[in-house]
């Protein structure tokens, strides 16, 4: 392990190792701590969906940043495998008047920033997704640009791969740079950053992160193309995806509670969407149950930014760490090295809650 360097990152996700990179690229020496592997939490299990329809201002400026990059990715990531990204386009539908003002209000800011959605009508909303029932629908909001890596992994790899990681677990971070090892040893550097999602308030316990579990229910792999772009429906709790190796993806958004009592329920929900909405996937079970965690701030926006003398954290990310990475990236180092104070660092800085600047997000899925 290098004895001092410029920078200690905690968390090999995604978000970790794209900081490290950022970092790397103007210069600084980092070492990255993780405590048992490269994408060992979140990062290795997220489908890999990427989306720059968002309804925040911050939110659709990361992710449009981000959106470039991941064009990019394999070239600037030296990758041997093409993480194989398709541009399905993400529908999200609305049933009721309420509902599609939110997102004409969200389509309206994202194409102000350059996204170029747009909202459609049952017709055509019934043309982009062959087979939708449309009859409880009242309109959506469409992204062509959105879509999904059929390789999520690789890309947490190919970050990997560029850093220097090293495989011990963090039980402290000190004001002035100093992390304290679980074996009692302790590394000292010019700036520190937290970014390990979840266990981030284990280091931080003044930030307000706490873990919420999310479910996903997936099919064995189907040889016919049953739906190709992401359809959410807010207001019937449903996501469904068919992935690239055949699986169909489908989440109850609702759902809470202990998997071993509530999953039936969890299943009812969605097959009662699915029936409404997309009856072509009725006869498709849905064995497998995947568990993850999101890690949630009180406005379900990330906290990002200096916490304390020589401490940085970008967490809570609410489910969205491996879409907007890249920027998260790019921001978190250029602050660290004291380059520029990125205007986002200001909007998801860690005072907010207190300060009553909250930045509510009303599109998380």
């Amino acid at each position: 392990m290098r004895a001092r360097p410029d920078v200690v990152v905690v968390g090999a996700g995604i978000v970790g190792l794209s900081i490290a990179y950022h970092l790397a690229r103007r210069g600084a020496s980092v070492t990255v701590l993780e405590r048992s592997g490269i994408g060992a939490g979140a990062s290795g299990v997220q489908p890999g969906g990427v989306r720059q329809q968002w309804g925040t201002r911050v939110n659709c400026l990361l992710a449009r940043e981000s959106m470039r990059f991941w064009a990019d990715a394999g070239e600037l990531l030296q990758m041997r495998l093409d993480p194989g990204f398709r541009s399905c386009g993400y529908l999200f539908l609305a049933h009721s008047g309420k509902a599609l003002l939110r997102l004409q209000d969200n389509v309206s800011l994202q194409n102000e920033l350059g996204i170029p959605s747009r909202i459609v009508a049952p017709l055509e909303a019934a043309e982009l997704v062959p087979g939708l029932d449309t009859a409880g629908v009242v309109g959506g909001a469409w992204g062509d640009q959105d879509g999904y890596f059929d390789r999520p992994h690789s890309l947490v790899e190919a970050f990997g791969a560029l850093a220097d990681v090293q495989i011990a677990e963090v039980v402290g971070v000190g004001d002035e740079g100093v992390v304290r090892l679980a074996q009692g040893a302790e590394l000292r550097a010019d700036a520190v950053v937290v970014a390990a999602g979840v266990d981030t308030p284990r280091l931080l316990p003044e930030l307000p992160i706490r873990p919420e579990a999310r479910y996903l229910f997936l099919s064995d792999p189907i040889r016919e193309r049953l739906l190709e772009p992401l359809i959410v429906s807010p207001e019937r709790s449903l996501a469904a995806k068919q992935l690239a190796d055949g699986r169909l993806l489908a989440s109850d958004l609702g759902a809470l509670g202990d998997p071993e009592t509530k999953q039936a329920v969890w299943r009812a929900n969605v097959r009662s969407a699915v029936e409404e909405l997309l009856p072509q996937l009725v006869f498709v079970a849905l064995p497998t149950l995947l568990a993850g965690t999101y890690d949630v701030t009180p406005d379900h926006q990330a906290i990002l930014g200096r916490v304390r003398e020589r401490v940085w954290v970008a967490a809570g990310f609410s489910g969205r760490g491996f879409m907007l990475a890249p920027a998260v990236g790019r921001v978190i180092a250029e602050s660290v090295l004291g380059d520029r104070e990125d205007p986002v660092l200001s909007v998801l800085d860690a005072g907010r809650f207190a300060e009553g600047r909250a930045v509510p997000e009303p599109q998380v899925v």
